[in-house]
């Protein structure tokens, strides 16, 4: 298996990402990371490595530069600026559809919190390349029109406790086509600390995405 740092280019900035390549891969799942987080994101670690052990290789990336993470966490001035976030994420799967490494690849994404709006709006810019779309605690309805045009197969994980999210999650369901799937994981809360909960958000991603995508 393959792991290194790379740095990626997008809108003129520099992005640093984390590449993994188990031998024989398949398949790539692209992260997005919420709010206030990036690659290093201790929930998303443990996914992309599940992820890993199954065949598939991974990509985490930051969606901010480390200038603008400075600046947001005095300002918040990005935090929720779904639009910039999707953009960058389009950039990065256009990158891997022509890497040398990755162009082989069939392409997942995997968005978190407000990645998930990213992922969706990336999806549906990008449905030759986007084959499925998991979202963890996220954030679909931020996706607004695009959800209509998301043609790729979406499942949509939150914990029962989550309440406010769930009756989110349920909204964007109405403007979904393709048959999209929600997937509640009883007694978790937003960021699935209890105990199994993450196991069973890497459950069902793994078996999401071998069912989509290989």
């Amino acid at each position: 298996m393959q792991s290194k740092t790379i740095a990626l280019a997008a809108e003129h900035k520099t992005l640093q990402a984390s590449l993994t390549l188990p031998q024989e891969s398949r398949a790539l799942v692209i992260f997005a990371h919420g709010s206030g987080s990036n690659r290093a994101s201790p929930r998303n670690i443990a996914v992309a490595k599940r992820l890993n052990d199954a065949g598939f290789a991974t990509l985490l990336f930051d969606l901010l530069s480390e200038e603008e993470s400075r600046a947001d966490e005095a300002t918040s001035e990005y935090r929720f600026d779904i639009d910039l976030s999707a953009r960058r994420l389009v950039e990065v799967i256009d990158w891997a559809a022509q890497g040398e490494t990755t162009r082989a690849l069939l392409i997942g994404l995997f968005g978190a919190s407000t990645g998930a709006a990213a992922a969706l709006i990336a999806a549906a810019e990008r449905p030759s390349l986007v084959g499925a779309v998991v979202s963890r605690g996220g954030r679909p309805d931020l996706a607004g029109s695009d959800l209509p045009l998301v043609k790729a197969p979406t499942l949509l994980l939150v914990g029962g406790d989550d309440k406010q999210v769930l009756e989110l999650n349920k909204e964007a369901l109405q403007h979904m086509v393709n048959e999209p799937r929600l997937h509640l994981i009883p007694h978790a809360g937003h960021l699935f600390e209890e105990p199994g909960a993450m196991d069973e958000v890497v459950r069902m991603t793994v078996r999401w995405f071998r069912a989509s995508l290989l």
